[in-house]
């Protein structure tokens, strides 16, 4: 079994991101690529690149120079050599003009192109924007890492302001995004552990590079795509090499239908390419690993498959091949999870992931601050006296736990009751009542049985 291990970055990329702000500076990024004016600064072979531009015709049916450059994403003047020669060799024939310029000639599939499509067929359809090679990527990732961005008080506090949150919990986090490390944040359900980790990738912010497909040796792994990385809109006049996409840092969520096997590359064994693994579309961003303890596979198994990239901040991923190659690892992972964390990892485990955030219940004066918040935003009146009804009859006779949730979902009842009897909606005592009758499901008397279960 052969390994590819990462190489050195190259000399001369810029690693611009100092360690005094919240994010990378937009105009000061610190990998910006730049494109190539030839195959050999592509970085890839000559016959990898001739096979795309022949797989592009074959699904384009009839493509100008131009558009063959647009879809493998290098600029013509770096693919014209291999256009004229393909041309010289009847695998491409010209069939039109569009337009005076040498781009402008119209191409299709000569008979002879025809046989070498189906010999490049054999070997991948994949078909959109050339890859980047494997040492252009790692090199791009370490420019690009996550561990570069600081984030200070002020930036938590504006990032969190549309979350009613107390300080000692922003103490809790700030230090732990700023370690670029691994989180591992616990507490009851309905507390709001998901909003948390979406906005602290919204803290973070800034753009990153991310390549369509990675190529090494003659494989490609597809590591874009729509769900995860979302482009930036931001106005640029710099040209950049268009196999790469500028998106914002990634975010990437995996709840109960995380498995083992999407850790992993997948094979697509119709169009032969593979898929790359959740962690590395991450990479640059956040990895959000929602309801820990609930997978189909055991957390024990989870765990242990990311021991060694928590440890080394590398990955090792297996081609069909057996080749084994090293990419990095570099994303902030966040494991949320309603369980108690020493229920679920041993100490040598917990001992990696170097961060644990409780997220704790809130307190009677937060749980007033998220009704008056959520009243405000659903228009409906505020009650200090309906709001000290409803402690006093559905929470404090069963010890009835605070829920930063339940707010939300009782104002939700209580204006779906209101519009049933056709009333405005307030607060109330009977449709109050209504609304937690229909909320708890159980009939509000400390001696009933149900009340245990809620």
């Amino acid at each position: 079994m052969s390994t590819s291990t990462l190489p050195a970055t190259p000399t001369g990329l810029a690693q611009s991101q100092q360690r005094n702000g919240a994010a990378p500076v937009a105009d000061a990024p610190a990998f910006w690529p730049s494109p190539p004016q030839t195959i050999e600064e592509s970085g890839l072979m000559l016959p990898t690149v001739e096979d795309h531009l022949v797989r592009l015709l074959y699904f384009g049916l009839q493509m100008t120079g131009a558009e063959l450059a647009a879809g493998s994403g290098l600029p013509y003047i770096a693919i014209q050599p291999l256009v004229h020669g393909l041309t010289r060799d009847q695998v491409f024939e010209r069939v039109g003009q569009k337009s005076v310029i040498d781009s402008g000639y119209v191409y299709a599939l000569a008979p002879k192109g025809r046989v070498r499509a189906d010999e490049a067929l054999q070997r991948t359809w994949y078909h959109g924007p050339l890859p980047v090679p494997l040492a252009q990527y790692v090199a791009a990732a370490r420019a690009q890492t996550i561990g570069e961005v600081v984030v200070r008080r002020d930036n938590l506090r504006a990032a969190f302001a549309d979350l009613v949150i107390g300080e000692e919990l922003l103490d809790r986090i700030g230090p732990a995004v700023n370690a670029a490390d691994s989180i591992f944040m616990y507490g009851a359900p309905g507390n709001g552990k998901t909003a948390i980790a979406e906005r602290i990738t919204r803290m973070i912010g800034g753009a990153i590079f991310v390549p369509h497909a990675i190529e090494v040796d003659g494989s490609i792994i597809m590591v874009y795509d729509d769900l995860n990385h979302r482009p930036t809109d931001e106005q640029t006049t710099r040209r950049y090499d268009t196999r790469w996409t500028r998106v914002r840092r990634p975010v990437v969520v995996a709840g109960g239908e995380l498995t083992l096997a999407s850790l992993d590359l997948t094979w697509n064994g119709v169009a032969k390419f593979y898929e790359a693994p959740l962690q590395m579309k991450a990479n640059g961003g956040t990895f959000l690993i929602d309801d820990f303890g609930r997978q189909m596979v055991r957390p024990v198994e989870l765990l242990n498959r990311w021991i060694v990239p928590l440890e080394r901040r590398i990955d090792y991923l297996t081609l069909q091949t057996g080749k084994r190659l090293e990419v990095p690892f570099d994303q902030l992972l966040i494991f949320s999870t309603n369980l108690n964390p020493a229920d679920l990892a041993d100490e040598a485990f917990q001992r990696r992931v170097r961060f644990r955030v409780a997220v704790d219940d809130p307190t009677e004066a937060q749980f007033a601050q998220v009704f008056k918040v959520v009243c405000a935003a659903k228009r409906v009146p505020f009650d200090p006296a309906g709001f000290e009804w409803l402690l006093r009859t559905w929470w404090q006779p069963y010890n009835r736990p605070l829920r930063m949730v339940q707010p939300r979902d009782l104002v939700n009842q209580l204006i779906a009751q209101a519009k049933y009897l056709g009333r405005p909606p307030a607060m109330e005592p009977d449709l109050l009542d209504r609304a937690c009758r229909s909320y708890f499901v159980l009939d509000p008397t400390p001696a009933s049985t149900a009340a245990r279960f809620t």
